[in-house]
């Protein structure tokens, strides 16, 4: 996979983090050091994740090389759809938090993550290179994250309903690219 891929795909698992930074700029009173560690608590855990998913891809490689982009496709076309219908339906000022306490940082890291997960998954199958994977994905989340909750307390630039459309359909977009790389090789 390449640099490029990789970085989109950072990009579109950020989508989650940057969402939930943005409407916590917007919402709550948050300091430039409170801002700094939601970002990096967001970007630790979505650099974890992947290395979990992907620990589980590699245990089932080799009973799924026939289909392995079909899953990898899968999941990654399910987790860019289920962030569009997010999207579309979950108005984000109805996501009401207070991201100031820590265990509620936490939960939101968790549940912002679990497409990294799978995505991770997939990157077991692939073969990805999950060190060089995890960094960019994690160095990318905390500049979203943070850069979210800098433009949220703006309250001017991207929404986050857009965030999540965006960051759909980029996954969406790499889904079929390795679906289609793979059928090309064939």
């Amino acid at each position: 996979m390449s640099l490029l891929e990789l970085l989109l795909i950072a990009i579109g698992l950020s989508m989650d983090s940057f969402a939930v930074s943005l409407t916590s700029g917007s919402l709550q009173c948050i300091n430039h050091k409170k801002g700094l560690k939601i970002a990096l608590v967001f970007a630790l855990f979505q650099a974890v994740m992947p290395v979990l998913g992907w620990l589980l891809g590699t245990t089932f490689r080799d009973m799924m090389e026939r289909i392995d982009h079909w899953v990898a496709f899968s999941l990654l076309f399910i987790i860019g759809l289920k962030m569009i219908i997010e999207a579309i339906k979950v108005n984000p000022e109805e996501r009401q938090f207070n991201i100031n306490k820590n265990y509620v940082l936490i939960m939101l890291a968790i549940a912002t993550t679990i497409d990294a997960f799978v995505v991770g998954i997939s990157f077991g199958f692939l073969n990805v290179s999950i060190l060089k994977a995890s960094i960019i994905i994690g160095v990318v989340t905390f500049i979203i994250s943070y850069g979210g909750i800098c433009l949220g307390k703006l309250n001017r630039f991207i929404k986050p309903r857009t965030a999540e459309l965006i960051g759909g359909l980029v996954l969406i977009i790499i889904g079929l690219k390795i679906l289609i790389e793979h059928n090309n090789l064939m």
